[in-house]
């Protein structure tokens, strides 16, 4: 790493000719039109401008690399720095002072607008406090309207305008040649030529003289110490992720690009990734004018460098399975483009195994990082996991994972742990993995079970389903996956809202999930007043005798009875108890009851 002064005039000349450009992970420029002035006041009063920061192109890290926006004439010159930080800085200091034509940029309330830019040569040579007032933008057409634009306040569309309004125009002012003519026509008298002096003292000279401070990293640098640079020096900006970085390093890719003609787009082969196992199994979620939700990019990453490392370990070139950014980072092209069809097929296969246990929609999935271990597992033994013996363990180890609720702190090291020991657990003697073994579910964490935010919510809701509910307005058959969003399915609570409201009105446990069953939309317009209320007009409504209904009811692990009597009491303890059964089933062990001395 180097610490280097170069003149302004000389890196935007750089700009200029394509020498220094912008690895192509970087994010479009757009200052507003007050922040570019403000910035071209301060080099105008020789301020600091802060440091930039660049890579020195050649090295391991091969980005992709793009020009400043202003400078798409040098598009296919080959870059020898590339910009890390001061994009937005640079990038407007050149289309300002540099380029021939005007700066496509915004006003204050993000409407496009094209600028140039000038300097009021009385008011630059007054207090410097002045200097914001002294830098001047107009329009394209280079005229300054008033009153609804019926009235000229400025017009600077000749040279002997602007030198009669004295308003120097600041794209000229790294041209010498320019600089001259335009000081010929304007230095007419003396009043002017003093003004002019001091201009020339104050203001040009100190721009064309002015120094940027620039890190220069070598081109030795690695990919892990470039993302991370990146993140330290963008904090006002959004966070960078592995998927921007490789994206612009496989685009940046040689021998790709030799064999095929064209550069590598990872965004593409995402996005058509995400789109099937989206369009076949909604759980996935949807990507969208570049906003994702359900699986994500560094999920997928993430689940190929598993079984990249597990291969690499097994075949004794690695010590470890892992997924941490340097593997990710580290991940090769050709190794990308061999395991995605694998793993994509591998997360087709995790979206039938979450149908399977009733978790459809996005935002019901429990914990979308235990899915990444899940298909890494898929893609190392494929048809192994069908084995109905081998099924029920990772569906033990699931569930285990949900109700223990083990996925929702760091996961790196779990996903590594959980991997190693699932393949291995495919083994006749296998051990039963970390995950299983840890899990544990504390009975008195029913009562605090009141949010989506909570994955053993989204379990227990998926669990009740799973083991064959019947909503009590659609009650020819279970509900299953299709009618689930068919009916619109959500949580409701079995005694309402307006129940506590009258007789519990400080009862935490309204809220809780044992207050909760899977129900439609349509059955949900009935559930008011009291639960001895509302069942007779249900039963009504579907054409069921009462003693029928009762036993739609029992299949939410719900004791008819203690409805009928509005005894909230006794359907809490009794549902209690029957969905802690159910989790002791998912999860193959018993819930740990909390000693009353740990309350």
């Amino acid at each position: 790493m180097a610490l280097d002064s170069p003149m302004l005039r000389a890196v935007l000349k750089d700009i200029g000719s394509g020498s220094l450009q912008l690895p192509d992970f970087q994010r479009d420029w757009k200052w507003d039109d007050q922040r570019i002035r403000e910035l071209i006041g301060t080099v105008t009063l020789d301020y600091p401008l802060g440091v930039v920061m660049t890579l020195e192109t050649g090295g391991q890290s091969r980005f992709r690399a793009r020009t400043l926006t202003g400078a798409e004439a040098a598009r296919s010159a080959n870059p020898d720095l590339l910009l890390l930080d001061g994009q937005q800085r640079l990038t407007s200091l050149y289309q300002a002072l540099h380029s021939s034509r005007p700066v496509r940029t915004v006003d204050a309330r993000n409407k496009e607008l094209l600028r140039w830019y000038y300097v009021d040569i009385a008011k630059a040579v007054g207090p410097a406090a002045d200097r914001d007032e002294a830098i001047v933008s107009v329009p394209e057409d280079k005229v300054l309207r008033t009153d609804f634009a019926r009235k000229v306040r400025l017009d600077l569309t000749t040279t002997e305008l602007e030198c009669e309004a004295e308003h120097f125009p600041l794209h000229l002012v790294f041209n010498t040649q320019l600089v001259n003519a335009w000081h010929r026509k304007f230095a007419t008298n003396d009043a002017r030529w003093d003004l002019w002096t001091s201009f020339q003292e104050q203001v040009l000279s100190k721009v064309q003289s002015f120094q940027i401070p620039m890190i220069k990293l070598a081109s030795t640098t690695t990919m892990d110490a470039v993302c991370s640079v990146f993140e330290r020096v963008n904090t006002n900006g959004v966070p960078l992720n592995v998927f921007e970085l490789l994206t612009a390093t496989y685009a940046g890719n040689r021998e790709y690009e030799q064999t095929a003609g064209d550069y590598y787009r990872l965004p593409n082969e995402w996005q058509d990734i995400k789109k099937n196992l989206a369009t076949s199994y909604p759980v996935f979620g949807r990507l969208e004018n570049g906003f994702e939700d359900g699986l994500s990019s560094s999920d997928f990453l993430q689940a190929i460098a598993l079984v990249l490392t597990w291969e690499q370990k097994r075949e004794g070139r690695a010590t470890a399975v892992s997924c941490k950014r340097r593997d990710l980072l580290d991940l090769p092209l050709a190794e990308f483009r061999r395991l995605s069809p694998r793993v994509a097929t591998a997360f087709e296969w995790v979206g039938e195994f979450l149908n399977q246990q009733c978790i459809i929609r996005a935002a019901d999935l429990p914990y979308r990082t235990q899915l990444v271990p899940l298909a890494a597992v898929r893609a190392v033994l494929e048809d192994q996991l069908d084995d109905p013996t081998m099924l029920e363990r990772i569906t033990r180890w699931y569930w285990c994972g949900v109700l223990g609720e083990m996925y929702g702190g760091s996961t790196e090291s779990r996903f590594t742990r959980d991997v190693e020991q699932l393949v291995e657990w495919a083994k006749p003697a296998g051990e039963i993995p970390d995950t299983i073994i840890e899990a544990a579910f504390l009975a008195d964490r029913l009562d605090s079970l009141t949010t989506r935010n909570s994955a053993a919510y989204k379990g227990i809701y998926a669990l009740l389903v799973k083991q064959g509910v019947v909503d009590w307005y659609f009650n020819e058959a279970p509900l299953n996956p299709g009618t689930l969003l068919q009916h619109s399915v959500e949580v409701r609570q079995v005694f309402p809202k307006a129940w506590f409201t009258r007789q519990r009105r400080n009862d935490s446990r309204a809220n809780s999930i044992v207050n909760k069953t899977p129900l439609s939309y349509r059955a949900s317009r009935t559930l008011t007043g009291s639960p001895a209320s509302y069942l007779p007009l249900l039963a009504q409504e579907s054409g069921m005798r009462s003693e029928w209904f009762d036993d739609v009811v029992a299949t939410h692990l719900i004791d008819p009875t203690t409805l009928h009597e509005a005894d909230f009491d006794g359907f809490y303890a009794d549902r209690s108890k029957q969905l802690l059964e159910l989790v002791n089933t998912a999860m193959g062990k018993r819930t740990v009851f909390r000693d009353v001395s740990d309350r």
